[in-house]
């Protein structure tokens, strides 16, 4: 199912659109399960591991750039060997499936991230 997610393009989010109950946001986390429910379920987070400073880097830079295409700002912190994803709306006060097909979106992108290294590890 999260894959089904990641294959769907987020919806501009306006003001005025009722944010998902607790009960709907469990029903997506269950899709993205690496993310954590914050906040009364109007946030959600991960962190993500890395080799190094790096790879950590290069996963933040592919996060801004798909977060730019789907129209979203993410806070992202990120050190030597990780980086914190929050996603989050002001706009309606809560989530949105948006924020889950973000999440799986980014999933990927570090999935990615660890095969790519480990083949060039290889070479």
């Amino acid at each position: 199912m999260a894959s089904a997610l990641a294959e769907k393009n987020c919806t501009p989010c306006r003001g005025g659109v009722p944010p998902l109950t607790p009960e709907e946001a469990e029903g997506y986390h269950a899709q993205a399960p690496d993310w954590s429910l914050m906040d009364d379920a109007t946030r959600i987070e991960r962190r993500f591991r890395f080799k190094d400073f790096g790879e950590a880097f290069a996963f933040v830079a592919r996060a801004a750039e798909l977060a730019e295409a789907e129209g979203h700002h993410p806070d992202i912190t990120f050190g030597w060997g990780y980086a914190v994803v929050s996603l989050r709306t002001k706009k309606i006060k809560g989530l949105h499936e948006n924020y889950f097909i973000m999440a799986t979106k980014l999933d990927r992108i570090a999935e990615g991230a660890a095969a790519a290294e480990t083949a060039r590890q290889r070479s």
